[in-house]
C-alpha cells in the first residue's frame, strides 16, 4: 500500500522558497511592491485591465459584492453546488441570498434554470442585483448566455473562479472579465496556484478597481479626487467609506509570482492526469466529468459520480473503502442550501433537485500536479476493487 494520497496538494519548489526568503531579507513584509507585481502578472496572464490582491478568495468575494453596490434589501443569486463563501459574501453585505440549480452534466449553474428564475423574479419585482456563477472544478460556466441574461435583467455578474485560474472559455482566459463585471480567484494551497492563503479580484472597470483598492484597506484613499477639501500634504489620507484590512503580504505575493511562472505546466499536467482517468475509468459504473467543447478546464478537481443502481455500492461504501486504502477522497460540495444556517432562512430539501441529486452520488478523487503515474494507477486499481 502506498502512503497517503490526498485529493489535492500544493507543489512548492526551490524557486518558490527562495522567492519568499528574498522578501524576508527585503524592506517589505506586508503589502508592498511584490503585491503590485503579482497583480500585474495575473492581470496580464488573464487579459484583464486591473487586479486587486487580498488575503483570501472570501475577502475577494466580499469586496467585489460591495463594489458592485450590493447592500441591504438587495438580492444575490449563486449556485448551491459550491463552498459556503460564494453565498456568505452576500449575507456579509446585508443582502438576501438565493440559488440557481445546476446543469446535470457540467454541475455548473444552469442557464435554462437561471432564465426561468429571472422571468419569475421580474414578475414579482425581486430581481437579483448580483449573480455569482461558480466555475465548478475548473470548468467555466456558460458565461456568454449568463452575461446576456444579466444585461437584459439589469444584474451585475461576478465570476467565482476560485477553481479556474488557467482555464479558458471560448478562447479567452478565465479572468479576462469578457462576460462579467469582476472575476475572483483563490490561491488556497489545494488550488492550481497558491500563495498559502490569498485571493484576487480582476476587472476591466476603472471605477470598480479604485473602489476595490479602497475596500481592501479600511476605505482609505490618498487620491485627491476622492477627498473632501484640500490635502494637508504628501502624508495625508482620508477614510471615505467603511473598508477592511484584507491586504495580502509581500511574502504571499512573492510565492504567487513564482508559482504563476509554472501555471501552464501545472495545467498541462492536470489535463494529462484527467485524460488518463477518462481512459482508464471508462468501463466502470461511473459518470465521468463532462467537458463543454468551448471550455478548457483548469481541472482543479476530478469528480466522479457513482452509478449506485448499477454497481451495487453506495457512495459511502466506496468512500470508506478508498480511505481504507489511504486515498484521501472527498466530496465537493454539500449543497449550501441544506446547511443548518441556510435552512433557518427557509431553504429546504427539494428546493434544488439537480444539486441535491448530484451531491448524493459524487466523490472527488486525487488530482494534483505532483500525483505520480504510480499513485494514479494505484487510485485506479483501488477504484476497480471497490466498485
Amino acid at each position: 500500500m502506498l502512503g497517503q494520497i490526498p485529493y489535492g496538494r500544493q507543489d512548492i519548489n526551490a524557486d518558490d522558497i527562495q522567492a519568499v526568503i528574498d522578501v524576508l531579507h527585503s524592506e517589505w513584509l506586508t503589502q508592498g511592491p511584490m503585491v503590485e507585481k503579482f497583480e500585474q502578472a495575473v492581470a496580464e496572464y488573464c487579459g484583464a485591465n486591473y487586479a486587486v490582491a487580498v488575503n483570501s478568495a472570501t475577502s475577494a468575494l466580499h469586496i467585489a459584492c460591495l463594489a458592485a453596490g450590493l447592500g441591504a434589501d438587495d438580492i444575490l443569486w449563486t449556485s448551491s453546488n459550491t463552498f459556503v463563501a460564494s453565498a456568505n459574501c452576500g449575507l456579509y453585505c446585508g443582502a438576501q441570498v438565493d440559488f440557481v440549480d445546476i446543469n446535470s452534466r457540467t454541475y455548473n449553474m444552469s442557464v435554462a434554470e437561471l432564465e426561468k428564475k429571472l422571468i419569475t423574479a421580474e414578475s414579482k419585482g425581486k430581481l437579483p442585483k448580483v449573480i455569482i456563477p461558480v466555475h465548478f472544478s475548473g470548468q467555466s460556466c456558460e458565461m456568454r448566455p449568463i452575461h446576456e441574461l444579466a444585461k437584459k435583467y439589469g444584474c451585475r455578474v461576478i465570476e467565482d473562479a476560485s477553481h479556474a485560474i488557467g482555464g479558458s472559455y471560448q478562447g479567452s482566459k478565465v479572468g479576462s472579465c469578457t462576460y462579467s463585471d469582476m472575476t475572483v480567484f483563490s490561491f488556497h494551497p489545494v488550488k492550481i496556484v497558491t500563495t498559502g492563503e490569498g485571493g484576487m479580484v480582476l476587472t476591466n472597470n476603472q471605477d470598480l478597481y479604485e473602489k476595490l483598492i479602497r475596500l481592501r484597506s479600511h476605505g482609505i484613499t490618498r487620491n485627491p479626487k476622492y477627498m473632501q477639501g484640500e490635502s494637508d500634504g504628501p502624508w495625508y489620507y482620508q477614510q471615505i467609506e467603511l473598508g477592511f484590512n484584507y491586504r495580502m503580504t509581500d511574502m504571499q505575493a512573492a510565492l504567487g509570482i513564482s508559482q504563476l511562472q509554472r501555471i501552464d505546466e501545472f495545467i498541462c499536467r492536470r489535463q494529462m492526469l484527467a485524460k488518463v482517468y477518462n481512459e482508464k475509468l471508462a468501463e466502470l459504473p461511473l459518470v465521468l466529468p463532462y467537458q463543454q467543447p468551448d471550455t478548457d478546464s483548469a481541472w482543479h478537481l476530478y469528480v466522479i459520480k457513482i452509478k449506485q443502481h448499477e454497481g451495487g455500492k453506495s457512495r459511502r461504501q466506496v468512500y470508506d473503502a478508498l480511505r481504507g486504502y489511504n486515498i484521501g477522497v472527498n466530496v465537493h460540495y454539500i449543497p449550501v442550501h441544506t446547511q443548518p444556517y441556510y435552512q433557518k432562512m427557509g431553504f429546504k430539501q427539494g428546493d434544488f433537485p439537480q444539486t441535491e441529486h448530484y451531491y448524493q452520488n459524487v466523490l472527488t478523487i486525487p488530482l494534483y500536479y505532483g500525483l505520480t503515474a504510480q499513485e494514479q494507477q494505484y487510485v485506479i486499481d483501488c477504484l476497480n476493487r471497490c466498485i
